[in-house]
């Protein structure tokens, strides 16, 4: 009495124990299955799952089908929101070191390199042992540049430890490009209004109307949230109360930062949630327009 063969053509017997061959490598024998759709895989297409490995088809289908975190108001959420907030920092903290290492305000080697009297916003010409150009003149560079620029070391310490606070609190809750957009169009609201309510030819420096622009919005999200806002506004007003009893500050600037960190922040906080990100980049892009409007007619009415 005979057997007859097993399984294929020409009578070739199939071995039960054989390995399969992977499915995207047809040379290639491999005794690994996919964990959701049990397809052969060979070691160059295993992928670490939380129980066993799956294939790169399933692997993709589930980044497809997996949402993205986001924060509260619709910003990505990212690993660590504090990054921003320390680039920022370090961009303030570098300029400042420049300055120092070039003999601070009364240094020739300082004006030579212009950071000085380049970097501070000033709507007219102005200087002491240089003429320096101000924006009216074509150094627009400096509505920005001066929200970067500190010479007193303790306004420096004042202002980065006012954003080491705040800004990981607005990234997290705002997300990187949001939080960054606050910054410096809150900046650039309180260089506008230094254009517009300031001596025409005297230097204003320092992120102070930066972060007063996150101040307004935290105390708009916190308003919205129902969270703290009484000691955000005691915080706010003791700032205020700073800002107008001692010499020397830009009440403009902080002012000018306050309401435009208000005005993004009720943006963001408030946009309804089918129509969030158009209407916080339409608001955002607006707040930017006017505020480089309203320095475009400074400029031209002083130039």
């Amino acid at each position: 009495m005979t057997t007859p063969p097993v399984g294929g053509p020409g009578g070739t017997a199939n071995v039960p124990d054989a390995p399969a061959t992977c499915y995207r490598h047809p040379d290639r024998e491999t005794w690994i299955r996919c964990q959701r759709c049990e397809r052969p895989i060979c070691p160059d297409c295993m992928n670490s799952a939380a129980v066993g490995f799956q294939c790169p088809h399933c692997v993709k289908e589930g980044h497809r089908g997996t949402r993205q975190a986001r924060t509260p108001y619709g910003g990505q959420r990212v690993g660590d929101p504090r990054i921003t907030t320390f680039v920022l920092m370090g961009l303030n903290i570098l300029v400042w070191v420049l300055i120092q290492a070039t003999g601070g305000t009364t240094s020739p080697l300082l004006y030579k390199l212009a950071l000085i009297p380049d970097f501070g916003l000033r709507p007219v010409p102005g200087g002491g042992a240089v003429l320096v150009e101000g924006v009216a003149q074509g150094a627009w560079w400096q509505v920005v540049t001066s929200m970067f620029t500190h010479v007193d070391p303790l306004h420096l310490g004042f202002n980065m430890l006012a954003l080491y606070f705040l800004g990981p609190m607005l990234e997290n809750v705002l997300g990187r490009a949001r939080f960054l957009a606050l910054y410096l169009v809150s900046g650039l609201v309180g260089s506008a209004a230094v254009m517009l309510l300031s001596s025409a030819n005297g230097p204003t420096l320092g992120a102070s109307g930066a972060i007063f622009g996150l101040m307004g919005a935290l105390a708009v999200i916190a308003l919205k949230v129902r969270g703290q806002v009484q000691s955000i506004l005691m915080w706010i007003g003791l700032n205020l109360v700073f800002t107008f009893t001692v010499g020397g500050i830009s009440w403009q600037g902080h002012i000018g930062g306050l309401v435009g960190g208000a005005v993004l922040g009720a943006a963001m906080a408030y946009a309804p949630r089918e129509h969030r990100a158009p209407l916080q980049w339409t608001a955002t892009g607006l707040v930017l327009l006017v505020s480089l409007g309203l320095i475009a007619s400074r400029a031209l009415t002083l130039g």
